[in-house]
C-alpha cells in the first residue's frame, strides 16, 4: 500500500478498490495522563454548599417579610426579618471562612464586573445586606429604645429597608446558581439553565418552612403558599436536570448526590403537602412540615455541590459532552 494509502486507511477512509478499511486508530477510551482527572475537583468544602443554602434562605426570608409587612401579619414579618438576617449572617461568616482571609471579600469590591457572575453577586450581596439588617434591628429593639427618637426613626425606616432587602432578594437567591454554572465543571454548567430555577425555588421553600416553623397558624398562609409554589418549582426543575440528554446527568441520577437528592425530593414533596392540609389548623403539623421544607432545601444544595465534584472526578463527563459537540459542529446542528 502507498503511503497516501495508509494514511487514508489511518483515518479510517477507503481503499482504492472501494472495500471498507480497518480503522488503524484504536476507538478513544476516557482516559487521563497518569490516571489523573482531566479536571480538578472543586477545592470547597461543606462551608459552600452550607452558604448556598443560607443565603437563599435569607433572599426568600426578605420577600415573605416584605408580603407580610404589607399584609400586616406582625408575628410572620418579625420572625422572617430576624430570621433572614440571621441567615445572611451567616452565610457571609461561611463564605468569608471558605475564602481563607476575610480581606479576600473586601478585594472583591475594589472592581464591579459586569461578566463576572462573582462580582455581581458581591455587589447584590452589597446592595442587599442594609436593607435586611435595618429590618431585622427594627424587629428586635428594646422597649426602652422603641419610644425614643432614634428608635421611632429605626421603626419608620424598616418598612423601606425591607422593601428594599426584597427587591434584590431574587438576585441574591440565583446568583450563586449562575456562579456555579459558570465554572468548568460539567455537571453544574451542563445544567445551568436548570439550576437557576432549582435554587430560587429551593429558597423558596425553606424561607416558607422557616415561616411555618415560628409564626402562628393564623399568619403563615402566605408562608404555607410559598413553600407549595416553591416546592413544586424546586421538584420539577431538578426532574428536568435529571431528564437532560447525554452522560453528564449521570452524575445527578448516581451515587452520593442521588441519594442526597432523592431525600431532598421526598422532604420537600412532604413538606408541602403538609402545607397544604394539615399546616392550615395544627401549629405541630406546621412545625413538622417547616423543617422538611428546611432539611429538603439543604440537602438539594448538598446534592447538587456533590454532583458537580463527582463530574469532575471522571474524564468521560468531560471528553463525552466535547465529543458530541464537535460531532453535532460537523453535522451542520447546534447542541446544547
Amino acid at each position: 500500500m502507498s503511503r497516501d494509502g495508509a494514511v487514508r486507511q489511518g483515518r479510517g477512509g477507503r481503499d482504492d478498490d472501494g472495500g471498507r478499511e480497518r480503522s488503524m486508530v484504536p476507538r478513544a477510551t476516557f482516559r487521563s495522563y497518569y490516571g489523573r482527572p482531566v479536571l480538578k475537583p472543586p477545592v470547597w468544602e461543606w462551608k459552600i454548599p452550607a452558604y448556598l443554602f443560607t443565603g437563599g434562605l435569607s433572599a426568600g426570608a426578605a420577600l415573605l417579610a416584605a408580603g407580610a409587612d404589607l399584609t400586616d401579619r406582625p408575628e410572620l414579618r418579625r420572625t422572617a426579618r430576624v430570621g433572614g438576617f440571621a441567615a445572611l449572617l451567616a452565610s457571609m461568616y461561611l463564605l468569608v471562612a471558605d475564602l481563607g482571609r476575610p480581606e479576600r471579600f473586601h478585594h472583591m469590591l475594589r472592581v464591579a464586573k459586569p461578566s463576572s457572575p462573582m462580582s455581581v453577586g458581591t455587589w447584590i450581596l452589597v446592595a442587599y445586606g442594609p436593607g435586611s439588617a435595618l429590618a431585622a434591628t427594627a424587629e428586635v429593639l428594646p422597649a426602652a429604645v422603641r419610644g425614643t427618637l432614634p428608635g421611632r426613626l429605626l421603626r419608620l425606616a424598616a418598612r423601606p429597608a425591607g422593601l428594599s432587602a426584597a427587591v434584590f432578594a431574587p438576585g441574591v437567591a440565583s446568583y450563586t446558581a449562575v456562579l456555579l454554572s459558570q465554572t468548568a465543571v460539567p455537571a453544574w454548567h451542563d445544567a445551568r439553565r436548570e439550576l437557576p430555577f432549582v435554587f430560587t425555588g429551593s429558597a423558596a421553600a425553606s424561607a416558607a418552612g422557616l415561616g411555618m416553623l415560628t409564626a402562628p397558624v393564623a399568619e403563615a398562609g402566605p408562608a404555607r403558599r410559598l413553600g407549595a409554589v416553591g416546592a413544586a418549582a424546586e421538584i420539577v426543575a431538578s426532574r428536568l436536570i435529571d431528564r437532560r440528554p447525554g452522560l453528564v446527568t449521570q452524575a445527578y441520577t448516581t451515587g452520593r448526590p442521588h441519594r442526597l437528592r432523592k431525600a431532598s425530593e421526598y422532604l420537600t414533596l412532604g413538606g408541602a403537602v403538609t402545607a397544604l392540609t394539615l399546616a392550615r389548623r395544627s401549629r405541630v403539623a406546621a412545625a413538622v412540615g417547616g423543617l422538611a421544607l428546611m432539611a429538603g432545601s439543604v440537602l438539594q444544595r448538598f446534592g447538587t455541590f456533590e454532583a458537580g465534584v463527582t463530574s469532575t472526578k471522571d474524564p468521560a463527563y468531560v471528553v463525552e459532552p466535547q465529543r458530541r459537540r464537535l460531532q453535532a459542529r460537523e453535522e451542520g446542528r447546534d447542541e446544547e
